[in-house]
Formats: C-alpha cells, structure tokens, sequence
C-alpha cells in the first residue's frame, strides 16, 4: 500500500449497477481519507450486446475503447455526484480486470471492487474479480455487499498474526473515520500446534485456554486505545471456528475487515480460509488487509503458553 499523501483510492469499474454502488462507496473512503478518486476500466471485462468494432452507423472511435471511455465517464459523474469536491480522474487499462486492478494497488491507498458485475455472477467464485484482487493485491482491499449499514460498527477478526495486527490497525482507523464503534473479535475451538515440530495437546484446560485467548485478544486492541481514544472498542471472544463467528457478526456491521492470510499459514486464498468465506457470505462489506509491502506475513504468533486457536 503507498501511504504517500498523493496516493489514490482506486475503483473498479466495468458498467454495472455493482460497480457504479462501489463507486459511491470509493468516493466516500476518498473523502474521508482525504486523498483523490481514481476510476479504473479494465478492456478484457465482460461486456454485454456490444460488437468488437464499431458498427458502421456509428462513431468511427466506437467499439471497446469507445464504451470503455463511456463506462469511465459515467462512474466519474457517480462519484463527482456523490462527493462534489473530491478530485476523480479515470483511465483505461489493457488486459484483463484482475491483472489491471493488481497493477493498480503498489500505489494505491486503497482498491475498491464490487463483488459481481457484468459476468453475471449469482455470487463470489472462484477465479472472479473480487476473490482474485483480494488475494493478492499489494493494499487493502474493499469488496463492497451486502447491505448498507452506516450505524453499524465495524468488525475485525483477531488471531494474533502480523496481518490481524494491520487488520485491527485498518478497522480502528476505518472506525475513526465513519464516527462508530469497532468490535474486534477473535474465535477458538481448541489448542493446535504452533509450527512444525510443536506437539498438539490432547488433553487440556478449558479454563486456561480461554484465559489464554482472552488476553491475546486484550493485547492485540490495547495498543490501540491510546492511539483512538474516541472509538470504543469492544473485545469479544467466540467459543468456535472463526469464519461463522464473523459471518455471523456481519448481520450488524458496516464493515468487516480480515486480514489476507493468518495463523493458518495460507499461501493464497483458498477455500475454507476466513477471508474467502466472507467474500462469498458476509452481509455487509469486507475489507481485506495485505502487508504494505506485498510479502507475506503469515508465520504463526504464539500467546504466552505457546499455543493458537484451533480452526
């Protein structure tokens, strides 16, 4: 992500009624953040009733780049509408939407998606726009679902990795930003090993293992109190597997934020990974959380009894 102070929020774009909601959505972030809008266009999205060149009626400039140009100019009318004052520019980039929007996010502040458009989807699948930017871009990540909820607080899932740490660090400052609460929340079943070598115990103490991963929640937002003391931040730990705990935290949120990869070691989005399952079932927004840098963060951190949560 460049957190430089010119860097942009970048939209996908690609004529849907999705795509024009997610541009409402963009101009907002860019407002509060108080950076510029940049709208994007990818050539290789799906278009629908409409030739490969132009007709020979029309404008000798028609054809993919002419609704390319078109498609751009209204997303720029939706956000000038929605945020008079903010600074839009847009542009067309060759290839394919996923390959366009990766490009766009070394730069970028942050990259916001619908999560279907004109390829008709009943839903996220495998290999979308969305799920794929996701995974693997190099900035947070917004895919706007769901309803819309501004009273709502916004959620964060805990594990104790270094990408929960960005993730809570981005929902605190998404939080901020929207004036309402933040409920971070973290999930465990059982004690698994930390890493290769480490022996998972079979039999353990209920009791000490929910102390344990109280105050690795605890430890994971104190820091962030002082930094933000006008958000109320609100632990709560879930006896069970993360994903359905924040699906199910989703019903009243306005934004869930995850980070990409946690304790789990994931090398990509895969199925049953926390953060593709609230692609394809939270009802509100996600937000999905990279390193800065682009590397990977996922080594497994360790609470002070050496153990992590079961998944």
């Amino acid at each position: 992500m460049s957190t430089a102070s010119g860097a942009a929020v970048v939209v996908g774009v690609d004529g849907s009624a999705d795509a024009l909601r997610a541009v409402r959505v963009a101009a907002t972030e860019a407002t509060v953040r108080q950076r510029p809008l940049r709208v994007v266009h990818a050539l290789g999205w799906p278009r629908r009733n409409m030739p490969a060149s132009p007709a020979p009626a029309g404008p000798l400039d028609g054809g993919p780049r002419y609704e390319a140009e078109r498609i751009v100019a209204r997303a720029i009318a939706e956000a000038r509408a929605a945020a008079p004052d903010l600074d839009v520019t847009g542009g067309i980039a060759e290839g394919e939407p996923a390959e366009a929007m990766l490009g766009e996010s070394p730069k970028a502040a942050l990259l916001v998606l619908g999560d279907r458009g004109l390829g008709g989807f009943s839903g996220l699948i495998v290999g979308s726009v969305a799920v794929q930017v996701s995974g693997h871009a190099a900035c947070p990540v917004l895919v706007v679902r769901g309803r819309d909820d501004p009273s709502g607080p916004v959620v964060v899932g805990v594990d104790g990795s270094e990408l929960s740490e960005l993730a809570v660090g981005f929902a605190v400052e998404e939080a901020a930003l929207h004036g309402t609460d933040l409920v971070a929340v973290h999930a465990f079943n059982h004690p698994v090993s930390a890493g290769a070598g480490d022996m998972l115990l079979l039999v353990y103490d209920v009791d000490e293992l929910r102390s344990d991963e109280e105050r690795l929640l605890a430890e994971s937002v104190a820091g962030w109190r002082g930094r933000y003391p006008e958000v109320a931040i609100r632990p709560r730990l879930i006896r069970g597997r993360p994903a359905p705990a924040l699906i199910d935290q989703t019903a009243t949120a306005r934004l869930v934020v995850v980070g990409a990869r946690g304790r789990g070691g994931f090398t990509g989005l895969v199925t049953g990974s926390v953060s593709q399952a609230l692609l394809h079932h939270a009802q509100c927004p996600v937000a999905v959380v990279h390193r800065p840098d682009g590397q990977r963060a996922d080594a497994p951190a360790r609470d002070a009894a050496g153990l992590r949560s079961g998944r």
